[in-house]
């Protein structure tokens, strides 16, 4: 498996490229037995993340992790990008009260979950997909981000 980091943003508190690297693997190895995969991960800014939200989801704010496919559905072979917005993710952390390390632990498997295809579109695909994400952050130590959160991540 191949993950490329990507650093756009200059804020501080980014998890190591090693930590980043730990979690999309750990995510793609409970999802794809495909030592082949490869993907991308682009830490961003604020502006970044508004602009490719807006053209990609028609929606003008930035957004927590944003993940491209370039990979045939079904496909062991999961290549593709995750954009993730480093100021959106340390604003919600400090609001959901979680360490900044989790919150981006379960963005790196909330993202590599959309890439393997799953989704929150319906409730019975958002418990399925919740707790895949809860059973791998386990398996990292991380507890259930979901505890006392409603919210799902777009």
């Amino acid at each position: 498996m191949v993950v490329s980091i990507q650093r756009v943003t200059r804020l501080a508190n980014v998890p190591s490229d090693q930590s980043l690297r730990k979690w999309v693997n750990t995510a793609l190895m409970g999802v794809s037995a495909a030592s082949a995969s490869e993907v991308t991960l682009r830490i961003v800014n604020a502006a970044e993340g508004r602009n490719l939200n807006s053209a990609f989801r028609g929606k003008g704010y930035p957004t927590n992790i944003l993940t491209f496919a370039y990979h045939e559905k079904k496909s062991p072979v999961l290549v593709g990008d995750l954009v993730v917005c480093a100021p959106v993710v340390a604003r919600e952390a400090k609001h959901q009260h979680k360490t900044l390390a989790d919150h981006y632990a379960h963005l790196c498997i909330h993202g590599i979950l959309h890439l393997a295809g799953h989704d929150h579109e319906n409730p019975r695909d958002a418990k399925r997909m919740e707790a895949l994400e809860v059973k791998i952050l386990a398996g990292l130590g991380v507890g259930n981000p979901y505890l006392g959160d409603d919210q799902h991540h777009d």
